[in-house]
C-alpha cells in the first residue's frame, strides 16, 4: 500500500527510534527536561524568533496563539479555507472565545491588506474588535500554496498599523521555505508568532512547536498546562524532532515528487491535475464521472490512499516515505483503477 493519504503518516526512522530510548529526560512541567529545552531552542533559530515552546499537535500550537493574542470576545480575521477555520472544531470559539471573520482569499489562498483593513472592526461600546489576524503558509486547502514574503509582509504591516498582531499557521512553513528558495525566519520575520509542525513532512511521530518573543512564549507555556499539554519527560517525544529539524533540507525532494506525480496522472484520461507548488497534488475527477470517494474506493483496491477533499477533489501527499518509484507505481495503479 503505498498512503498518499497526508505527510503526517510517516514512520519514525530507526535514528529517531534510537534517539528516543536514549533521550536524556527531565520533568518538563518543571521546565528540566533537557532534550526539550535543547528542542525548544533549535526550533525558535530555525523560524528567527526569540523562543519557542513544544507542543503535541499544530492544532494546540494554533489554539493557544488565540488566547495569548486576544482578549475574550474579540475577532480574529482568517481567510475562509484555512485550517484554523475548516479543520479545528471551531477551536477559536471555543477556547479563546473568539468571533471569526472569514475572508476569502484569491485561489492560492492569499489575502491582501485590502481585505484585512475592510475586515477590521475597531472596539466601541457594542462591538468587540478585531485581536487577531491568522494566515497559512503553506496553505493545505488551495492544495499546498507557498505564500511569498511580500505577501506575508503586507498583511503584516496592514495588521500592525490597525493594531492587530499576526499569527503564522505554518505547519508546512518549511515546504513554503523550500519553494520560494526564502529562508523560514524571513517568511515570519514580521509576524508575531508561528507554529511549525514537526509531524508532517520533517517526519517526526509526534509534535509542533508554537514561536514568538520571548514573553509571549511563557504565556503560551501556561496556556499549555491549562489545555493538558504540560508533557513530564517528553524529552522521548523531543529527541525525534531534534533529528526532524534535520530534514528541513530534503523537503525539495517531496517537491519533485509531487510534480512527477502530477504530471503522470494529468495524463491519466478523465483527471485534471494542476502543477503542485509543495507536495500537496489536487486531483479534479469531474471528468472521470466519478466522486471523489468513488474515485479513492478504486485507488484503495490497486493499492493507493488518498483523501477526499471535495465532492471531485482528490488530495495526494508526498513525503519522505514515497520515493520516486513508488510515484510511478502510483501513476500505474491509479490508471489501473480507472
Amino acid at each position: 500500500m503505498i498512503d498518499l493519504r497526508s505527510d503526517t503518516v510517516t514512520r519514525p526512522s530507526r535514528a529517531m527510534r534510537e534517539a528516543s530510548a536514549e533521550a536524556e529526560v527531565g520533568d518538563d512541567v518543571y521546565g528540566e527536561d533537557p532534550t526539550v529545552n535543547e528542542l525548544e531552542r533549535r526550533a525558535a533559530d530555525a523560524v528567527g524568533m526569540e523562543a519557542a515552546l513544544f507542543v503535541p499537535t499544530g492544532t494546540m500550537g494554533n489554539q493557544i496563539a488565540g488566547r495569548v493574542h486576544t482578549d475574550h470576545g474579540q475577532e480574529v480575521l482568517a481567510e475562509r479555507d484555512s485550517h484554523v477555520v475548516k479543520w479545528e472544531l471551531a477551536g477559536f470559539s471555543q477556547h479563546a472565545g473568539l468571533q471569526v471573520r472569514m475572508v476569502d482569499g484569491d485561489d492560492r489562498g492569499v489575502i491582501s491588506p485590502a481585505q484585512v483593513r475592510e475586515g477590521y472592526v475597531a472596539e466601541d461600546l457594542h462591538r468587540p474588535g478585531t485581536g487577531l489576524v491568522c494566515l497559512e503558509n503553506t496553505h493545505n486547502s488551495k492544495g499546498g500554496t507557498a505564500i511569498a514574503k511580500e505577501d506575508v509582509d503586507a498583511v503584516c504591516e496592514e495588521a500592525h498599523d490597525l493594531g492587530v498582531p499576526v499569527h503564522v499557521d505554518g505547519a508546512r512553513l518549511f515546504n513554503a521555505a523550500a519553494a520560494l528558495s526564502t529562508p523560514a525566519p524571513e517568511l515570519v520575520e514580521n509576524a508575531d508568532s508561528v507554529m511549525f509542525c514537526l509531524s508532517k513532512g520533517l517526519g517526526a511521530p509526534v509534535g509542533s512547536m508554537f514561536a514568538g518573543p520571548e514573553e509571549l512564549v511563557d504565556r503560551a507555556r501556561r496556556e499549555r498546562k491549562l489545555f493538558g499539554g504540560g508533557m513530564r519527560q517528553a524529552g522521548v517525544l523531543a529527541a525525534p524532532g531534534l533529528l526532524a529539524l534535520e530534514n528541513r533540507d530534503r523537503l525539495a525532494a517531496d517537491h519533485e515528487n509531487a510534480r512527477a506525480l502530477a504530471e503522470g496522472l494529468e495524463g491519466v484520461a478523465g483527471l485534471r491535475v494542476p502543477t503542485p507548488e509543495t507536495n500537496i497534488v489536487l486531483l479534479h475527477t469531474e471528468d472521470t464521472g466519478h466522486t471523489a470517494e468513488e474515485f479513492l474506493a478504486a485507488c484503495s483496491e490497486h493499492g493507493v490512499l488518498g483523501v477526499p477533499f471535495d465532492e471531485h477533489v482528490v488530495r495526494f501527499c508526498t513525503h519522505l516515505d514515497v520515493s520516486g518509484e513508488d510515484v510511478e507505481r502510483v501513476v500505474e495503479r491509479v490508471s489501473a483503477a480507472l
